[in-house]
This record gives structure tokens, C-alpha cells and sequence, in this order.
């Protein structure tokens, strides 16, 4: 999950789409499947709620509701965390998410000019979806990512330093699903290198390359296994590479392979609670993310 979907807070007036006969009878039969799965979990609701949007690609009101009377959680509280995190949707999205940062570091580099162009394109507002349901747009206040601005990420690919003149360019390469992109074409999605807090030595790996890049090399405990990790250096992907298949909701415990301390941020992460690691950037900066297995949140701060 990016940072896109998981920074800031949506209007919990918003309107609620109602499901299709056939969502309905899914609805009964899924949610009680989905409750048992997760029942007992520090950061159930969430969870629960992130399976149910896997599911129907949005929170249908029934799921909600059936989630509230089978939990005994108030309907209210319920809604209180599908409106506060971008993760989650009232109505059903398009099949393409795009996801602008109109904050103040990506607005005085021309975030307005290059939201605009993204309406015209597509001939919506921010927060609306295409009529074919291919696109919809969206807006935040910050992704993390300031000293690249403008940030704009799609189908959670991060894109940096944007112009207007590049929209069309992204929304024909959606519509192919980046098939062809190359992780580093025109700097648009851009590679981290980052070191141990503890002792500075460099945890890239050119040996095991990810996203066409050098990996981010690490030891890590999970599960009652303890091996190598490794993760690509491109900002906003999720793709890893273990040495033994780590379950999702798992946290991950994450030492440095030279020196062995662990690294911990020693705040929780704002979506799940579970601890947050953080790593040095090359060139001054941290990057922080989620150590459950998943979650996927992650910030980038650059000096």
C-alpha cells in the first residue's frame, strides 16, 4: 500500500455506493470469513477493513454494517477509520489510481498546473472517477517525498518532478500497465541508497538486483525464521525477496547484516502500530517504513 493511500483525511460525509445483487449475497457470505481470519489482532478493524476493500475494491455500507453487528463495534468508529485513511474507499474506484501531492513543497514546483491537466485529460475533478471506471483522480497534501516534488503516483509507482507535459505520457503508459517502463526512464521513478543508522556501512546489494536496480540488503526475523531479506531500492515499490515466504500481517524484525543491531524507528506505524524501521539516505535523509509484512507505508525525508 503507498504512502498516497495511507496520508491524510477524507470527507466522512462522503457518499456511500450501494452494492450489486450478486455483492450482496458475497457480502453475507465473505464477511464472517474475513472477521474469523483476523479476530484477536492488535490492529484488527484495520486489517479487517483492508480485506474487505481486497475483496469489493471499496466498503460497501452492508459490509459495514455486518462488521459492526458481529463485532459489536459502533457504526460510527467503524466509519470513523474507513473516512480517516486514504486506503479506504466509500464508493468503488477506477481500475487506475492516480494520486497527486498538492502540499506546499509540490505546489510552489506547479502541482496546481499538473492537476489540471490530469482534469482536462480525463475530464474530471479530484476525487471523481472516469464514467468507463478506467481512472480515478485524487489529491493529498504530502507523500513523503518533498525534495522531488512534484510527486505523482499511479497504480502505486511513484513519479518524480512532474510536468504538465508529461500527463498524457503517464496515462497512456497506465492504460499499457507499464509494461515497458524502465524503473529509472527519465528519472521518473527514482532509486534510493541507503546505509545502517548504527554503523553508516552500506546496505546495497548490485549483486541481487530488483526493479532493475541494486536490492537493499538486510537480515531479518520472522515467523521463527531468521535469513536474508532483501528489497528494492525504488521508492514505492513493494517487491521483495526472502529466503523463506513471509506471511502477510507478519512483522518483521530487521537487523543490519554487518553490524547486527536491529532498526527500529521507535514510533509505531500510523496505520497498523507495528514498529517502523528506519535507514540513512545517501546524501543526507532517512526512509522509514512498516515492518509488517503488507501494510506497506513509507516516507521518505531528504535534507
Amino acid at each position: 500500500m503507498s504512502i498516497c493511500e495511507v496520508t491524510g483525511k477524507t470527507d466522512s460525509s462522503a457518499a456511500v455506493s450501494h452494492p450489486s445483487e450478486q455483492d450482496q449475497d458475497d457480502i453475507c457470505r465473505d464477511i464472517p470469513a474475513i472477521l474469523a481470519k483476523h479476530r484477536g489482532e492488535r490492529a484488527e478493524m484495520i486489517a479487517v477493513l483492508e480485506d474487505i476493500q481486497a475483496r469489493f475494491g471499496y466498503l460497501p455500507e452492508k459490509a459495514l454494517r455486518m462488521v459492526s453487528e458481529q463485532t459489536g463495534r459502533s457504526l460510527v468508529d467503524i466509519y470513523g477509520i474507513a473516512t480517516y485513511y486514504r486506503l479506504f474507499s466509500l464508493k468503488p474506484r477506477g481500475e487506475h489510481i492516480i494520486c497527486a501531492c498538492t502540499g506546499t513543497a509540490c505546489h510552489v514546483r506547479g502541482a496546481a498546473d499538473v492537476v489540471n491537466e490530469f482534469q482536462k485529460q480525463l475530464g474530471i475533478a479530484s476525487g471523481e472517477t472516469t464514467p468507463d471506471g478506467k481512472f480515478t483522480l485524487e489529491t493529498v497534501n504530502c507523500l513523503g517525498a518533498c525534495a522531488l516534488g512534484p510527486i505523482v503516483v499511479i497504480d502505486g509507482r511513484y513519479f518524480s518532478k512532474v510536468r504538465r507535459r508529461k500527463v498524457r505520457e503517464l496515462l497512456d503508459q497506465a492504460r499499457d500497465g507499464f509494461g515497458a517502463l524502465p524503473s529509472e526512464q527519465d528519472g521518473m521513478l527514482f532509486p534510493v541508497r541507503v546505509h545502517c543508522p548504527h554503523c553508516n556501512r552500506s546496505l546495497m546489494d548490485p549483486g541481487v538486483v530488483l526493479d532493475s536496480q541494486p536490492t537493499i540488503r538486510l537480515s531479518a526475523l520472522a515467523d521463527g525464521h531468521l535469513g536474508r531479506l532483501r528489497l528494492s531500492s525504488i521508492f514505492g515499490s513493494n517487491l521483495i525477496s526472502a529466503e523463506w515466504e513471509i506471511p502477510q500481517r507478519s512483522v518483521v524484525r530487521v537487523f543490519c547484516p554487518h553490524c547486527n543491531e536491529e532498526m527500529l524507528d521507535g514510533t509505531p506505524c500510523p496505520v497498523c502500530d507495528a514498529p517502523l524501521v528506519s535507514l540513512l539516505v545517501g546524501g543526507g535523509g532517512t526512509v522509514q517504513f512498516c515492518s509488517r509484512r503488507g501494510c506497506g507505508w513509507h516516507q521518505l525525508d531528504l535534507i
